[in-house]
């Protein structure tokens, strides 16, 4: 497995939208282990494949707490229905170092996708998972939870974040 680069907004590849995967094979299932080993090297909580460059619609979630690991992979995934009650998380994201806001988004979704070996599934998800969920399948379609927020707030933290990425690509001689 690789550990990938992550990019880091205002990258203008992470706002395309992403290309739905025609056949879950080896290719594919290494992208995911390599989007895992990214996530928990990062680390996170979820990842979505255009946040390493590859701009398919596959995102991968771990949620557990423990040394155990137990990640969740969804190809192509879909938004069967949204609950009409909402929650509020505060969230952060891998592409948006450092920056946290309280979103709200629907409590609970159901969901249709692929899974690890292409086989179709269904998913019922609440509270946190169902926050992840949807905050990954933004990403699918070139949207960060900075979106959410005011125009004022989200242009504070693209500045902010502009700033450190020019700081890091100095090179020090």
């Amino acid at each position: 497995m690789t550990i990938r680069k992550i990019l880091i907004e205002p990258d203008p590849f992470l706002r395309q939208v992403s290309h739905e995967v025609e056949k879950v094979d080896d290719e594919i299932r290494k992208l995911m282990d390599d989007m895992v080993e990214t996530m928990y090297a990062a680390p996170g909580i979820g990842l979505a494949a255009i946040q390493v460059r590859v701009p398919k619609r596959i995102i991968v979630i771990d949620l557990s707490k423990d040394e155990k690991k137990e990640p969740l992979y969804f190809v192509n995934p879909k938004i069967i229905v949204k609950s009409k009650n909402n929650s509020t998380y505060e969230e952060g994201c891998l592409s948006v170092p450092g920056q946290f806001a309280e979103i709200d988004r629907p409590d609970q979704c159901h969901i249709s996708y692929l899974d690890y070996n292409g086989q179709k599934k269904e998913l019922k998800a609440e509270g946190l998972l169902a926050t992840c969920i949807q905050h990954e399948m933004d990403h699918l379609e070139g949207i960060l939870f900075i979106d959410y927020l005011s125009k004022l707030k989200k242009n504070f933290i693209v500045k902010k974040l502009s700033k450190q990425k020019k700081a890091l690509e100095r090179i020090v001689v």
